[in-house]
C-alpha cells in the first residue's frame, strides 16, 4: 500500500466497556436511597440520562422513585446548605435593622 491510502486506515483502538450503572439485581425503589442518590447531583437536581448511561425505563423509574422519595421526605428537594446561608444572612441583617430603630 502506498502512503496516501495507509492514512485513510481507522487506526485500531481498544476501549473498555462501561459496566451499568444498575445492575440486573438492583430494584429501583424509593426506599433504595444508596441507588437513588446515584442519580442526583449536588444540587438536588435529577441527572439526565445521558449522564445516567441508564436506559429509557430506567430512567422513567429512577425518576419516579426520586420524586416519590422527596414527597415523603427523605430525600430532599434541594440541597439545603445554600439554603441556611442565605436564612442566616437575612436574619442578621433583621436584627440589624431592629437595634438601629
Amino acid at each position: 500500500m502506498d502512503k496516501s491510502k495507509r492514512l485513510f486506515l481507522k487506526s485500531k483502538r481498544s476501549f473498555r466497556r462501561r459496566l451499568p450503572p444498575i445492575q440486573s439485581g438492583d430494584r429501583i425503589d424509593y426506599r433504595n436511597m444508596s441507588l437513588i442518590s446515584r442519580f442526583i447531583s449536588e444540587q438536588g437536581k435529577i441527572l439526565s440520562r445521558r449522564v445516567n448511561r441508564l436506559t429509557l425505563k430506567q430512567q422513567r423509574l429512577i425518576t419516579i422513585a426520586i420524586k416519590q422519595a422527596r414527597i415523603l421526605s427523605s430525600l430532599p428537594f434541594l440541597n439545603n446548605e445554600k439554603q441556611f446561608e442565605r436564612k442566616e444572612s437575612t436574619a442578621r441583617t433583621t436584627a440589624l435593622r431592629t437595634r438601629n430603630k
